[in-house]
Order: C-alpha cells, then structure tokens, then sequence
C-alpha cells in the first residue's frame, strides 16, 4: 500500500528542482514501479513497504544538509536539481528489487508463516552502476551525478571489497561523491530503523 503523504513528499520534492528533459518520464516510470511501496532493504534500515521512497527523501534532505554544512546555506557549488537528482534518485536500483517470501517462525509456540523481503535480482548490473544506468535511461547525468550515485555505497561497495581504488579517485575528484555517501549514511544509521 502506498503511503500517500511520503509519495507526495517525494513528488513535490522532484517535481519542484528536476526540471531537465526525461525527467517526466522517468517520475513516470517510478510511478509505474513499486518504487513507492519498496522496502529499502530486506533486512537493514527501513525494511518495511515504503522505505524505499522515505530513505530517499531522508538522503536527499541529509545530502541538502550535508552541502551546506560545508559550503554554506548559500552555497552555489551544486544546484538544487542536481541535489534532488542524487539524492533522490540514488538508489532506483532497488526498483523492483525486492519480493515478498514467507518462512516459518515460532510465535508463542506455536509455528506460523511470517512475510519477509527477500532480493530477487533481474538485472544484476551492480548496485550505484545500476542506478546511474536507469536514471540515465530517462534523463542525463552530469559527471559529478553520475559519481556520485554511482559511488554512494563508499566503502561498501562490492567494487572496493574487491579492490578497486576507483572509490578514492572518484572522491578526490568529485566532492560531491563525499558527500552523498555521508548523506546516505547518515539517512541509514540516525534516521532510520534497522530490522
């Protein structure tokens, strides 16, 4: 069931700063997804229908936050859209990501069937990658944007486990990547619940 005040939220916030060619489109396309009623995750932060779109907002507001802690409220280093743009859009990768399983759990002794998210992969192209490829389907990405979704796993990313240092020049290049990770650690760890 979709939460209609968070959609909304999401929208107005959308709507108002991306204004680029795609843009309607690709809102299309997340309307027409399960971007609004998916979890953020199967068993983390926000794994609840809806998280998907709430860890969204709660990026982008942290991402506003995190930019003007460090350039000022006044800044003029990213605009508005590109803000909205990553922290919004950061994670449509997760789109249609996720289903619902069941598995056996002992509640007062007694054995019953408990819903649980579980992934369920169709298009195994990464993670910030994947994002950047779907955004990138509807609209165009500056670089900057582009690093930036595309690293905003930081550390976690299977790419660094595996030891890339892609991550570090990316950061180095492109503040913005600094950024949005922070943002989209602070949204997991202090805004949201963990399952």
């Amino acid at each position: 069931m979709v939460n209609n005040s968070v959609k909304a939220e999401f929208t107005d916030i959308f709507t108002a700063n991306v204004k680029r060619d795609g843009a309607d489109k690709l809102l299309e396309y997340l309307n027409n997804s399960d971007f609004f009623t998916a979890p953020a995750s199967a068993r983390f932060h926000l794994a609840e229908e809806g998280g998907l779109c709430r860890h969204s907002i709660n990026v982008y507001k942290r991402l506003v936050q995190a930019v003007q802690a460090e350039y000022g409220a006044d800044q003029t280093e990213f605009s508005a859209e590109t803000l909205a743009v990553c922290g919004l859009l950061h994670d449509v990768c997760k789109v249609n990501f996720y289903s619902v399983d069941y598995r056996n759990s002992k509640e007062n002794g007694v054995w019953v069937k408990v819903p649980y998210y579980r992934v369920e992969e169709k298009f195994p192209y990464g993670h910030g990658e994947k994002s950047v490829f779907i955004v990138s389907q509807y609209m165009r990405l500056t670089a900057e944007e582009a690093m930036a979704i595309n690293w905003h796993m930081g550390g976690f990313d299977d790419r660094v486990k595996g030891g890339s240092y892609s991550l570090s020049e990316a950061m180095a290049k492109y503040k913005l990547v600094l950024l949005m990770h922070i943002a989209d650690l602070q949204a997991s760890y202090l805004d949201e619940d963990r399952a």
